[in-house]
């Protein structure tokens, strides 16, 4: 049997036809739609999403109980002498757009971080953006003010919500770790 080294283990010819098998399969059956999952299974997916890759980033998270509020997630760094607690907001779009609630306006802390999931299906890695949350609370506000003043689809006046929409458009927090400073 033939052996081949690849990225640091020994596999064989049978294996590496497996895994080729499988890709394949996988290509075909990630070519049908894939149906959503409901709301609190995504938030939920995001959550642990969001802990384990701060986990493989070597910090120490901890995901919250269901009634903390504003708080999904503590953060810190090995030994502790720093610490941030972060809000996690998942969608399921691919559109770099969260919803939020009016609370977020208000929401804000040098501590406090928001970390945007958007998941990109059973057999893509999830992409993340941080943000700081007081540049969250500045633009849901600023924007849903120029909401409010802009006219809806047959000329009326937006009617005032508790909705907010965030949105990183240019990407500017993809993958912004660093942000933590952990």
């Amino acid at each position: 049997m033939n052996r081949i080294r690849a990225s640091g283990s020994d596999l064989t010819h049978t294996d590496l036809s497996a895994c080729t098998a499988f890709l394949n399969f996988e290509k075909g059956f990630n070519a049908m739609k894939e149906e959503k999952i409901p709301g609190i299974l995504s938030g939920i997916s995001g959550e642990y999403f969001v802990a384990a890759e701060l986990s493989q980033r070597g910090y120490i998270a901890s995901i919250t109980l269901r009634n903390t509020q504003g708080v999904d997630i503590l953060a810190a760094n090995r030994n502790a002498s720093k610490s941030v607690a972060i809000q996690v907001k998942t969608n399921q779009e691919g559109r770099f757009k969260w919803a939020l609630n009016k609370k977020a306006e208000d929401y804000s802390s040098d501590h406090l971080f928001y970390v945007f999931v958007d998941l990109k299906g059973r057999t893509s890695r999830s992409e993340f953006h941080i943000v700081p949350s007081d540049v969250v609370a500045n633009q849901v506000k600023k924007e849903h003010r120029e909401w409010l003043k802009t006219p809806g689809k047959k000329g009326q006046p937006h009617k005032d919500n508790p909705m907010r929409i965030f949105w990183d458009e240019e990407c500017k927090y993809l993958e912004a770790w660093d942000l933590l400073e952990l």
